[in-house]
């Protein structure tokens, strides 16, 4: 890693970290959990088994690292539960597609907050790939596009805003660890959730796939994609999410057979090679200026 340009360890960073969120669907499809139960689980292994790696990783600094994230942590916090929550609250209350199409705005908002808070303007090969991306998202999901409910896009657009948020906090407090507060978050996400939960029984098949899900496509993604700002802006890191717009939808194809659409596919295709162009050319640009 260390041979490596600031570019590279964000995009790879990134790109790892939206890999392993991509069977989440899959697995959510194939687990019998309500959505609130879902919700608490999601925020309770995580919390612990990231609260265990930072334990090994910090030993007896832990609580210096805690304390250490200031006023950026506890905004991070703050906007990371938050945003975790409002994604289960909109999908329970509008069309999915719906709710998939105000989280594809999160590269958009972030280059927006990126450029107003952060002065980092967005160049034209990055605002090219956010409006291509978009509108491949648009074409992905229109014909299952509803009215909805008013309430359900509005959490949608929170969650979309949050994500966006996120990202660009953690770029804003690149020099200070912030899974520390991601972690603070999980737990938060887990205590809210805990009071609509009505069963906390996992049977049967669920006992393997809710703490596979939660480690592999939760867990891990959440601290890749906490520290990838550090690197890259929060606008790349966000585009690289639209990722799973199309590769979770083959994970569903490949186990349980659910064709997707020819949107599905041929906007999927778009968004892959429009990331592939703006991730080279990115990190051929760094190279260029360190020669």
């Amino acid at each position: 890693m260390n041979n490596l340009t600031n570019q590279q360890k964000g995009s790879l960073m990134a790109f790892i970290g939206v890999m392993f969120i991509t069977p989440d669907s899959l697995l959510i499809r194939l687990s019998n959990i309500d959505t609130w139960g879902m919700l608490f689980y999601r925020g309770a292994i995580p919390f612990v088994v990231v609260l265990i790696g930072l334990l090994l990783f910090y030993k007896n600094n832990f609580l210096k690292a805690l304390f250490k994230i200031g006023y950026p942590g506890i905004f991070y916090v703050i906007s990371f539960s938050i945003c975790n929550i409002t994604f289960i609250i909109s999908i329970q209350n509008t069309n999915v597609a719906n709710t998939l199409l105000m989280v594809a705005l999160a590269p958009m908002l972030s280059a927006i907050l990126g450029a107003i808070f952060l002065k980092e303007k967005p160049d034209n090969k990055t605002w090219v790939a956010i409006i291509i991306t978009f509108i491949a998202c648009v074409y992905i999901f229109y014909d299952s596009l509803s009215l909805g409910n008013f309430y359900g896009d509005m959490f949608g657009l929170i969650t979309s805003f949050g994500l966006a948020c996120n990202a660009n906090i953690a770029r804003y407090a690149k020099t200070i660890d912030l899974v520390p507060a991601a972690v603070i978050g999980k737990s938060c996400v887990a205590i809210f959730a805990f009071f609509f939960v009505k069963d906390f029984a996992l049977v049967e098949n669920d006992l393997f796939y809710i703490p596979l899900m939660c480690v592999m496509c939760v867990a891990i993604p959440f601290v890749l994609v906490t520290i990838a700002p550090r690197f890259i802006t929060a606008a790349e890191v966000n585009l690289f999410f639209l990722l799973e717009t199309i590769l979770g939808p083959i994970w569903v194809w490949m186990v349980i057979k659910e064709q997707p659409s020819n949107e599905t596919i041929y906007g999927g295709i778009v968004i892959i090679i429009t990331i592939a162009i703006h991730s080279l050319l990115a990190i051929k640009k760094t190279q260029t200026k360190t020669t």
